[in-house]
């Protein structure tokens, strides 16, 4: 699964996932793309579950993109702990995704195919997202 290899600080601070997305909005690589809808943390396993989906339906024809990366470590205090004694251990990384953000993108197959992956990936995913094709996100834009 995803994680990096060294972290300046191993424990975060949950922060925020209000405000708006600047940048990581346009399928720049595939085409065709999966938009998130919602806010929310991504884990490295569902990533990895989306991902393996939709090489599996291509049959391993095409190119996947992963536009993400679980970079923020989640800590848990174990079961049946008194409150106190500091931060729990790390134990999964997430992806920050907020509205607009393009995860994941595919090329080099048929529409149909690309579409029909895409749907597997984002039934692995825990948001609403929606299907998008590179000439769709230019249009609206202009």
């Amino acid at each position: 699964m995803l994680m990096p290899k060294r972290v300046k600080h191993r424990k975060q601070f949950r922060g925020s996932m209000a405000g708006k997305l600047t940048r990581g909005t346009k399928v720049t690589n595939g085409e065709y793309g999966l938009v998130a809808l919602e806010p929310s943390w991504i884990k490295s396993n569902q990533i990895e579950a989306a991902r393996i989906a939709m090489t599996r339906y291509m049959k391993r024809g095409g190119k996947v993109w992963i536009k993400l990366f679980p970079d923020k470590p989640i800590t848990h205090k174990p079961l049946e702990v008194r409150m106190g004694k500091g931060k729990g251990a790390v134990e999964y990384w997430v992806a920050v995704v907020k509205p607009g953000r393009v995860m994941f993108e595919v090329a080099g197959v048929p529409e149909e195919t690309a579409r029909e992956a895409l749907r597997l990936a984002m039934h692995k995913l825990p948001i609403k997202c929606k299907i998008v094709s590179r000439e769709e996100l230019e249009g609206g834009e202009a």
